[in-house]
């Protein structure tokens, strides 16, 4: 097949979360099972990959708008960055001091239709366009509405909601100006209580709708996990297919991390030592016999409640109460980063916290941690349960969504698990859970046999990829027979 995707993000080349890791390892994973994938993603400022291989003009409303185009081919899949300074060129992908850019739908309604124009241009003959998240919502608009004049019209799109609490709302006034038709807000349309949504587009105008876990699939049809848009999904629940996103086995393996000192694998855990030392060392901490005899839980996260900042907050003191070293990579909210501040400045020789983001250091966190700690209030998917997996580092997670799915709770009856789990949505059964983790450790051959578990876990890309092909093959079937509307109108 040909695919063309399209998304706001993409790593190595621009990120803030796991969409970027996401859209860095797919296409690829699809390009080694032989399929041709193009990515177009904004070309932020920053970005320097590629070369110039084309100028396009863009129609926006009634305005024409220039654009560069850059492109860059790896490991099968040809990244295409958009070049408008005037939208991309700035200091944040989607905003700056905790406010998102008033323009933002104007921003990505621009890459929607420049990704289009320039398709178009290129004479490619596609068979699937694919989708990411509500900034993507706007192309799902332009070809999927019901007598779309675009060349690829005819062209079937899947649609990812990576994440549904992000849903990209704006005022129905834009519509006009961003080049999409009036008659959008409807029922069957873009329109969510009086607002029009491109999260909304994209589900009502693509003929598959996937999200990154089965678990995260029924949640998302549920109030407590919908965030309104529940009544939505369920009446697209024969469209909706829950897929686990994979990792990328290159980047993420103890035995090849560059950012270790010292390769391991489940062959041979040695080289953990020596991680978690360099750890500690990374944070200030001394690496004495009782740190090094101690636990230590990593944790590498955007500081928000959705990621059960909240939890930890109110449990900070029962914490440091716990015979364990706590390390923390992320940036977010204000609070939150004042907290760990502060933790790791009255107790610098059990916590270190590192405010912003550092690739090298989190797989120094991977790869040193004993335990790695996600009281997600909700987690569509969550990639860092299993790279910790995959590094021989235990996870101590929040039953839901991808983790769910891919973390089993240890039973010591039967000796199976990969990890440590609780439900209730609470500090104290966090607790719980993590005070359970830290009792096993001190089983040295109950925690190796938890460790060796968690890293025999296939969690590639592979499987993932086959799904995604199933996908679009049955994405391009309904095209074929149905041909209008993909969605059908319901009320949120």
């Amino acid at each position: 097949m040909r695919i063309l995707m399209v998304a706001s993000e993409v790593a190595p080349f621009a990120k803030t979360g796991g969409l970027a890791d996401v859209l860095g390892a797919l296409p690829r994973a699809l390009a080694r099972l032989g399929h041709d994938v193009e990515v177009v993603m904004p070309r932020y400022r920053g970005v320097t990959a590629g070369d110039r291989v084309g100028r396009i003009t863009v129609r926006l409303g009634d305005r024409n708008l220039e654009a560069g185009v850059f492109a860059v081919s790896n490991d099968g899949v040809r990244t295409v960055f958009i070049e408008q300074p005037s939208y991309f060129d700035r200091e944040g992908l989607y905003g700056e001091g905790g406010r998102d850019y008033p323009d933002s739908p104007e921003r990505f309604a621009f890459l929607g239709h420049a990704a289009l124009r320039w398709s178009t241009l290129t004479g490619a003959r596609y068979d699937v366009v694919h989708g990411h998240d509500w900034q993507a919502g706007g192309l799902a608009a332009l070809i999927g509405t019901p007598g779309a004049a675009h060349p690829l019209a005819h062209v079937p799109m899947v649609f990812t909601i990576h994440n549904l609490a992000y849903q990209g709302l704006f005022d129905p006034s834009w519509l006009p100006v961003l080049g999409f038709s009036p008659t959008l807000m409807s029922l069957d349309g873009m329109e969510y209580w009086n607002q029009a949504s491109y999260l909304k587009a994209g589900i009502m105008f693509s003929r598959v709708i996937t999200t990154v876990s089965p678990r995260y699939a029924a949640e998302i049809q549920t109030p407590e996990y919908g965030f309104g848009f529940d009544g939505i999904l369920r009446s697209q629940a024969d469209r909706l297919v829950g897929i686990l996103n994979g990792i990328d086995y290159d980047q993420w393996s103890p035995a090849s991390d560059p950012h270790l000192p010292v390769p391991f694998d489940a062959g041979n855990l040695s080289g953990k030592v020596a991680a978690k030392r360099h750890a500690l060392e990374s944070f200030g901490i001394q690496p004495n016999e009782a740190a090094m005899g101690r636990p230590l839980v990593g944790l590498v996260s955007r500081l928000v409640d959705q990621k059960g900042f909240d939890l930890v907050a109110d449990a900070s003191e029962e914490l440091l109460g716990l015979d364990a070293t706590f390390v923390l990579l992320g940036t977010g909210d204000a609070r939150y980063e004042a907290l760990w501040r502060n933790l790791s400045a009255v107790h610098s020789d059990r916590v270190g916290a590192r405010l912003g983001f550092d690739e090298g250091l989190a797989h120094v966190i991977e790869g040193g941690s004993d335990m790695f700690l996600m009281p997600s209030r909700f987690e569509p998917c969550g990639l860092n349960q299993m790279y910790s997996m995959r590094y021989g580092t235990v996870p101590v997670v929040r039953a839901t969504g991808g983790l769910a799915d891919t973390v089993r709770d240890f039973d010591p009856a039967t000796g199976d698990g990969t990890g440590f789990t609780f439900t209730d949505y609470s500090s104290k059964a966090m607790l719980g859970a993590l005070t359970r983790a830290i009792d096993t450790y001190r089983r040295a051959d109950v925690w190796r046999a938890i460790q060796l578990a968690g890293m025999r876990e296939d969690h590639s890309w592979t499987t993932s990829a086959h799904e995604y092909v199933s996908v679009y093959e049955r994405a391009q079937e309904l095209q074929q027979k149905r041909g209008g509307p993909a969605g059908k109108a319901v009320r949120a």
